[in-house]
């Protein structure tokens, strides 16, 4: 068996060669010539961009000493920087470890990391609930006794029923929303009456004067056009009356704004751009110039003349809720739901029933529900009473439109922060009408509340749970003549359509945080109602950011290491 050296040796043979034997003192050779070869191969390349072998000379051994006593010198005068070095990482060190949840500042944990200030406001929210009676209002109908108050609110809350006959037609066919449009006008009407300033005149001007006064006094008693009950007109401002909700934002949570989503903070666009009327061609139907005339003679066409935006309105049948608020707080109303629940015939249907409003104000959710619950003054009607209400608490469920992981908009009425309930409960006098009448004519309205089947109710604990209301200082109601101050029934020429007097409509709220201001009814003949208002003082959270992270710092830095904070000094070996 042969060697592996062996091996070697045929393979040479057969190549012709003949093996070559080194010895101890050939090996070291080669080493030296390894060793000198390196700086050449270098040289050859420095020289060929221009350099020369001088750059590759090996130093003396007076230059190399120099080098070791300046790099000792560098050392010893390094003693202090290191151990100022040392004391900058501890330091470092315990400053992290107090520092606790911050963790940097940065863009992605900015808002989480930094605190946010609370503060709470009162605003104030006039509710108003008013049964029409299947009455369509006149254009000269004025609206200013229907918001009897002193001063404004930031918010306006009208609720009505009946503005369409409770008929078949209506119910099982198609609703009429006609009405529910007139009554947008007007209420427009009434909170952006636009100001007349008082006209000043000259001594001299004599009898002018007194026609000019005459005139302004006849443009304050009728502000609104006959025409502006027009079809079209009324399709065109119902049209601009939504464009304001063009500023509300869908969600106001605080994850929502951290983002800087402001596209629902938009302007609003000019009259044109509102209505989408583009220019008329020279054969346009006159009716159609006629209406772009108006909308430059009434204010109430334009938006920015407009002190209160519609934030949304809703009609089921004869039922009709709309909302209104301050032009300045719009940007700041979020989560804008709508639910309705029928609770008329079959238990389905809308002729009977509640539209809900849920919307957001700053970070407090507010619920406006308006209802019409079920007729009759027989012994045991309030318990169908009673089942509609628990029926529209168990029953109605908000829409979720927020986007924001746990987001904190309610989805039941009674999980709002305030809730405000109105509209013709239909809860009478547990009384009979002579006796009823008897106590009527005596003022004795003490005696008649503690027999009112609503009060009743509430104190057995059997409805409306929760639910607090302000003392009644005001009589009955329901049901009056039309166009009459005398209950029905009172001439006794028809006992048909006489009904015990009731306070059928009512206005209750629950939640903390909410006053009543005011608790009164309306005098309008308009209907065999007579309107109920209320005004609230309703606390509302608001939160704010610390001003000092507005002003001069900057909240973008990235996160650095300690090692960061040392000067960079040259190593001992770098030559």
């Amino acid at each position: 068996m042969k060697s592996a050296s062996g091996d070697d040796e045929d393979r040479q043979h057969q190549r012709g060669t003949t093996p070559t034997v080194t010895s101890p003192d050939s090996s070291l050779k080669n080493d030296k010539k390894k060793k000198f070869n390196i700086p050449k191969i270098f040289a050859s390349k420095r020289r060929g961009r221009g350099g020369s072998d001088d750059d590759f000379a090996a130093p003396d051994s007076d230059t190399i000493s120099a080098d070791l006593e300046k790099k000792i010198k560098i050392a010893s005068g390094n003693k202090d920087f290191l151990e100022a070095s040392s004391r900058i990482r501890r330091n470092f060190l315990e400053r992290r470890e107090s520092a606790g949840l911050i963790e940097g500042l940065n863009l992605s944990n900015f808002e989480c990391s930094m605190a946010s200030v609370t503060e709470i406001r009162d605003f104030r929210i006039f509710v108003a609930t008013w049964n029409v009676g299947g009455k369509t209002p006149n254009s000269d109908m004025n609206l200013e006794d229907f918001f009897i108050m002193e001063g404004s609110a930031d918010i306006y809350v009208c609720g009505f029923q009946e503005i369409v006959p409770l008929n078949a037609g209506n119910v099982l066919v198609s609703e009429d929303n006609e009405p529910a449009a007139k009554w947008l006008v007007l209420i427009n009407q009434a909170l952006n009456k636009p100001r007349h300033s008082p006209k000043h005149s000259s001594p001299d001007s004599g009898n002018d004067s007194k026609t000019s006064d005459t005139d302004a006094s006849k443009e304050l008693k009728s502000p609104t056009n006959p025409q502006i009950f027009d079809k079209t007109v009324l399709k065109i401002l119902n049209k601009n009356f939504r464009s304001g909700s063009s500023l509300l934002k869908t969600c106001n949570c605080p994850v929502y704004s951290t983002y800087g989503v402001n596209r629902m903070q938009k302007t609003v666009r000019d009259l044109a751009n509102d209505l989408d009327l583009s220019p008329l061609p020279v054969g346009c139907d006159t009716s159609i110039r006629e209406l772009v005339e108006l909308s430059e003679m009434f204010p109430l066409c334009s938006t920015e003349e407009m002190n209160y935006r519609l934030i949304t309105s809703k009609q089921m049948v004869g039922l009709f809720l709309s909302i209104w608020a301050r032009k300045e707080l719009m940007p700041y109303i979020g989560h804008v739901r709508v639910s309705s629940v029928g609770r008329g015939i079959m238990k389905r249907l809308g002729n009977k029933g509640c539209i809900a409003v849920s919307i957001s104000l700053h970070q407090t959710s507010l619920c406006f529900v308006c209802s019409h619950l079920a007729s009759g003054e027989k012994e045991g009607d309030e318990l169908r009473r009673n089942a509609d209400v628990s029926e529209i608490l168990k029953g109605l469920q908000f829409p979720i439109i927020c986007k924001t992981p746990n987001h904190r908009a309610p989805e039941k009425i009674v999980e709002h922060d305030r809730v405000i309930w109105l509209g013709d409960l239909n809860y009478r006098v547990a009384l009979s009408y002579e006796t009823t009448r008897t106590l009527l004519e005596e003022n004795n309205w003490d005696t008649l509340l503690e027999k009112d089947q609503l009060n009743m109710e509430r104190e057995a604990g059997r409805v409306f749970d929760g639910f607090k209301e302000g003392r009644i200082l005001f009589a009955p109601t329901y049901k009056y003549s039309y166009n009459s101050d005398s209950y029905a029934g009172e001439n006794g020429k028809s006992k048909k359509k006489r009904r015990t007097p009731a306070w059928c409509d009512r206005i209750l709220w629950r939640g903390s945080g909410i006053e009543q201001l005011t608790y009164i009814r309306g005098e309008s003949r308009f209907s065999d109602h007579r309107p109920v208002s209320s005004l609230f003082s309703v606390e509302v959270i608001i939160r704010r950011k610390y001003d000092k992270f507005k002003k001069g710092y900057s909240c973008g830095l990235r996160r650095f290491d300690y090692e960061e904070c040392i000067p960079r000094r040259h190593s001992f070996y770098d030559c």
